[in-house]
């Protein structure tokens, strides 16, 4: 709860908050905003925009193929992992795109040009890219919203988002998007970063947890386990309960020392402390109410934390702030429900009411 500056709340830039997370996910960009509020003591609405348009942050599909808020110093080495997974190379992927790795580089090369010095909105890129001779074909694919053409090239470096013009998306170059752009580098340069960012924010926890994390599940355990030799002597071993989970070495004698927080806190949907972990892990999520926090589409519900554990879920009615508690929580904590309310209030600048049910 203190490394993701819940407990206490931090009083932090918005990039250190999202560097400290390991990025935060920005498909829902309301919700990806208020992740990094709820975790400063004073904020602003826009100051997600405003740290995107300082250059202190990128946004890019990045982990899970979503969309993400990255530091442009740290972000290329997650990007790298992702690349190094070649989905674009898979035969069913080439099947059912009919675009194979060789197009795939050509296309790189493509984007890139088109993007030079200028920031694009979809129907412009792709404009750019089929007027060239053997991308004729690619125009639907591109104008996909899901964008699947365009992740290859956004984990390689090749692209990532601009500002948005009124409602529409637009690309940049990730170098013109921020002056401190360290790009994309090498896996095996990338990994060790990425590995050792992601224990400092989540340890401890396994291999399996980070992979499934960074892509799905997409990498074999062998691959992770190398991953994690490669740290060396920067990743001590621990038992959690029975199971053998990896910390960082350095964060051995806090973690050891740390008083268990039972601090209530409102999280919004898509926060990264279930996202983290994955709600499959029953250490943050219980098991037998994994359905309620992870619901259909990928839809992350808004969460409601007593100590780090979700105890409920919750959402906002109009002006009613309804919490659905877990039964086998305990008696719901009242006070400190009405403290998160009325700091929720403050973040959406209205009046919020609370109602507490029964999940």
């Amino acid at each position: 709860m203190r490394r993701h500056f819940l407990d206490p709340v931090g009083s932090v830039a918005v990039s250190e908050v999202v560097r400290r997370l390991c990025g935060v996910q920005a498909q829902v960009a309301s919700s990806a905003e208020l992740a990094v509020r709820v975790r400063q003591e004073r904020s602003d609405v826009g100051e997600v925009a405003r740290a995107l348009g300082a250059g202190d942050l990128i946004r890019t599909w990045a982990m899970r193929g979503a969309l993400h808020l990255l530091t442009p110093e740290a972000g290329g080495a997650f990007l790298s992992l992702m690349a190094a997974g070649r989905s674009w190379e898979r035969p069913s992927w080439q099947r059912y795109f009919g675009v194979s790795p060789a197009q795939i580089e050509a296309l790189r090369g493509a984007v890139r040009e088109a993007l030079a010095g200028r920031t694009l909105t979809r129907e412009e890129l792709i404009a750019a890219v089929v007027q060239q001779p053997g991308f004729e074909h690619l125009g639907h694919a591109l104008r996909s919203g899901w964008g699947t053409l365009l992740k290859p090239l956004a984990w390689q470096g090749d692209l990532c988002h601009g500002p948005y013009r009124g409602a529409r998306v637009t690309f940049r170059l990730p170098r013109d998007a921020s002056p401190r752009w360290a790009g994309v580098p090498e896996p095996d340069i990338a990994a060790p970063i990425a590995l050792a960012a992601y224990l400092g924010a989540y340890g401890p926890t396994t291999g399996a947890a980070f992979g499934t994390w960074l892509a799905g599940g997409w990498f074999g355990q062998r691959r992770i386990d190398a991953w994690v030799r490669d740290l060396g002597d920067r990743v001590a071993l621990v038992d959690l309960e029975g199971e053998r989970a990896y910390v960082l070495a350095e964060d051995l004698d806090e973690l050891a020392a740390s008083q268990a927080s039972v601090a209530v806190r409102l999280l919004p949907g898509f926060d990264q402390w279930v996202l983290g972990p994955g709600t499959a892990d029953g250490h943050v999520v219980p098991t037998s109410r994994r359905a309620a926090v992870s619901k259909q589409s990928g839809w992350i519900a808004p969460v409601a934390l007593v100590g780090g554990v979700v105890s409920g879920t919750w959402e906002l009615d109009g002006d009613r702030l309804r919490v659905a508690w877990f039964g086998e929580a305990g008696r719901p904590p009242r006070a400190a429900l009405w403290a998160q309310v009325e700091r929720w209030a403050a973040l959406l600048g209205r009046d919020v009411s609370l109602e507490i049910g029964a999940a």
